[in-house]
């Protein structure tokens, strides 16, 4: 019979959280009555809550597939559900109860409620699914089972992961110092020396860019990305013989020797979704010299690491090329006082397209767009319109995509707004993200043109070109559109980012394959994951990175049959967003092709809307959506092709008919135009931000930076504090490791 005291032994001390210090020392009777209602307000919660679990318990019990357990007859499953009703229902007795100071909530209500704070009544059924597989699992495993599971998800030396890494007595170089100072140039100019030698960076741009550079020195150099790989060939063709690649971070050859390793924006090794990518490349990649590059505030990590590792650490510190200053004025909400050189930054898909539309109305003038979702291909032809000094195309709008990995002649960078969305609510831009995106100013185009030469060196990152820029007199300036955002901006530009203070992990492939071979054969991959992330431990200086996107990829995918636990693996890694629209009926189809081992041809998948190829082109805002989510489609099926390559066999087609998308929808960007709908409502979104800027500038906080994340003394609970997934008892977060091959592109 199950253990029905595995939950309860974690608990979440439900009253002391409620109530501020100061509130501890009020005088008998305010402290009471405060109390009182604060009672009144959580009884009243915690009716709604038992409500809303009895409903989701009354169908999940009649829900046969969740009693039909791989490896587990109906008859058993039935009375497994009938015990673990029978606690949830004893728990939500005391949760009925006024609670008294001190009383402890058990974990599993806390994650129901937080489930159902964060995503209603679905979020509430996910999480009870969630839960009775790991009662299940639980009641068959035995004290030994656990002490493997334990063992298995300790994490604690990760350096011990590259036992023939450790084996060299390796030299790292950090480069470190704000946006436009040359240590990017710097480092490669190092790996141009070398015989053999890799560039790791966070985009396929800047992997490209390195790659057509160093091929443009007679360096032969490959290319290799997620969704993409050029051999260079010997001068007559014959066949590769390179010793030299650039690639997205997370295709670090880590397993091949060599002289120089370069590995760029190391700060993001701090990143909750990719920093375990920059942590297995760094403490990884078996280079003689590996030069860092990156902000000031990944500088005591990195020697802290080094140290660990044995290695010989030097440090070079670099200073900006040109100034940078904050103005004292904003824009007024003018687009009129749009200037040449000028880029608008938002953090808004569709409203990037109406504030492109508005300011050619306003001014006459052309504008270039670059943002997130955009092809990188596309991105690129975008930056050098806006580039080049002879076409008409002098003004910017672009998201949060121009702070790493495109040359963009800016003389100012206008801050829309100064808040974002980020999948559940707005919140302040932070210090780093307006630092990184402020950097871009000061590199305009015409003071490139005035340094001779320079002017047709725009094939070069900012950062490689930055050493061969022109005089400080290039002043770089940073305002906002509204003065309510501006205070927030001088305040950012005045502080420093806070330090880099731990660096991302996730157990390698190996452990998860040995880790679900203690679960009975139908228990959900998520849950899987979700336990492995409960029981892992780690090193202070180190954190698991975030799963809500492999848990969902995972959940989409579950119910497809004859999917191994590497193939499932291998997709909770797929560079997918399932935000995006028909992005589930994709993966659930390109999963079915793994699952049978055939129907893997481009054509052959009715799921992929190639048809928007034969339409006539517009410039509305649905057929530009079209060729965007195509073209995510794409990029997926060949990621997935080298992969999988018996099933997806159509590579080359994929590839060509991904660059027809590119073309297209660098067509359909010229001509572009928002709707007088999303116009009236990104005015409504204005206004509402504008109001919340006004609050913060009448009530600040001690700092403009985002709440820190809480740290909770017991591990498990980390999970209960990140919204926005279903939880069940984990102790961290996590990300899936060496195939695990995401573009943020």
């Amino acid at each position: 019979m199950a253990n029905l005291h595995w939950f309860p032994k974690h608990s979440v001390d439900w009253t002391s959280s409620k109530r501020s210090a100061p509130e501890a020392f009020l005088p008998g009777e305010a402290f009471k009555t405060k109390l009182r209602s604060a009672s009144e307000n959580e009884s009243d919660q915690a009716k709604r809550m038992i409500s809303s679990v009895l409903d989701g318990m009354k169908r999940l019990g009649n829900d046969a597939s969740l009693l039909e357990l791989a490896g587990i007859k109906l008859k058993e499953a039935k009375l497994l559900w009938m015990d673990f009703e029978s606690m949830i229902k004893r728990y939500l007795r005391y949760w009925s109860r006024h609670p008294k100071p001190g009383w402890k909530i058990p974990l599993v209500l806390e994650q129901l409620r937080i489930a159902r704070t964060d995503r209603g009544q679905i979020g509430m059924d996910t999480q009870l699914k969630l839960a009775f597989h790991g009662f299940v699992a639980n009641s068959r495993f035995s004290t030994s089972d656990i002490s493997n599971q334990e063992a298995l998800a300790d994490l604690r030396y990760p350096t011990e992961w590259y036992p023939e890494t450790r084996m060299l007595q390796r030299t790292i170089h950090l480069h470190v110092g704000p946006t436009n100072s040359g240590k990017t140039y710097q480092a490669l100019k190092r790996l141009e020396l070398a015989d053999t030698g890799a560039y790791a960076g966070p985009l396929r741009l800047l992997a490209h860019e390195v790659y057509s550079r160093l091929n443009a020195k007679g360096k032969p150099c490959n290319l290799v990305t997620g969704d993409e790989v050029i051999l260079a060939a010997t001068p007559d063709g014959n066949e590769p013989t390179s010793q030299m690649v650039s690639c997205t971070v997370e295709m670090m050859p880590i397993n091949r020797s060599m002289d120089v390793a370069v590995i760029d924006e190391i700060q993001m090794m701090g990143d909750d979704k990719r920093g375990w990518a920059w942590t297995q490349a760094f403490l990884g990649v078996r280079a003689k010299e590996v030069h860092l590059c990156g902000e000031e505030r990944a500088a005591p990590l990195v020697t802290e690491l080094a140290d660990l590792m044995g290695d010989k650490l030097e440090i070079h510190r670099y200073e900006r090329l040109s100034p940078l200053k904050a103005m004292d004025t904003s824009l007024n909400n003018k687009l009129n006082n749009l200037r040449p050189g000028d880029c608008v930054v938002m953090f808004s898909r569709m409203g990037i397209h109406a504030m492109k539309r508005d300011i050619e109305r306003s001014t006459g003038k052309r504008v270039a767009v670059v943002y997130g979702s955009l092809p990188p291909e596309v991105r690129a032809q975008q930056a050098r319109l806006f580039n080049d000094p002879d076409n008409d195309f002098d003004i910017l709008v672009a998201s949060d995509a121009i702070g790493m990995g495109l040359n963009l002649s800016i003389k100012r960078i206008i801050f829309e707004s100064t808040l974002r969305f980020d999948g559940s609510a707005f919140r302040p831009v932070s210090t780093s993200e307006i630092k990184q995106i402020a950097g871009r100013a000061g590199r305009y185009r015409i003071a490139n043109i005035q340094n001779a030469g320079n002017a047709k060196r725009y094939g070069q990152s900012q950062e490689n070109m930055s050493v061969e820029a022109s005089p400080a007199t290039n002043l770089g300036l940073v305002t906002s559109m509204s003065k309510v955002d501006l205070p927030m901006i001088a305040h950012a530009m005045r502080s420093e980012a806070d330090i880099v203070a731990s660096a991302g992990l996730f157990p390698p492939d190996s452990v998860v394959t040995r880790f679900a071979t203690y679960f009975p054969p139908g228990t959900p991959f998520s849950y899987i994951l979700l336990r492995l992330r409960e029981l892992s431990r780690v090193h202070p200086r180190f954190h698991l990175c975030l799963l809500s996107e492999q848990v969902d990829i995972a959940d989409n995918i579950q119910p497809i049959e004859n999917l191994t636990i590497a193939d499932r693996t291998v997709f909770c890694a797929a560079p997918i967003s399932l935000r995006d629209f028909n992005a589930v009926p994709i993966l659930q189809a390109y999963a079915r092709c793994v699952a049978n081992q055939s129907g893997g041809g481009l054509l052959d998948i009715p799921e992929l809307n190639l048809e928007v190829l034969d339409k006539e082109e517009t410039s509305s805002k649905h057929y530009l959506n079209d060729l965007e989510v195509l073209h995510r489609a794409l990029v997926l099926y060949l990621w997935l092709s080298y992969r999988f390559a018996g099933v997806f066999t159509t590579g080359a087609l994929a590839l060509h008919v991904k660059k027809l998308v590119e073309e297209k929808i660098d067509m359909v960007l010229g001509e572009y135009a928002a709707s007088e709908t999303v116009k009236k409502a990104m005015r409504h979104m204005k206004a509402a931000r504008e109001r919340s800027a006004r609050l913060r500038m009448k009530y600040p906080r001690t700092s403009r930076e985002p709440a820190p994340p809480v740290q909770p003394n017991d591990g498990v609970l980390s999970k209960i504090l990140e919204r926005g997934q279903p939880a069940i008892p984990m102790l961290e977060v996590n990300d899936l490791p060496d195939r695990r091959m995401l573009e943020a592109a």
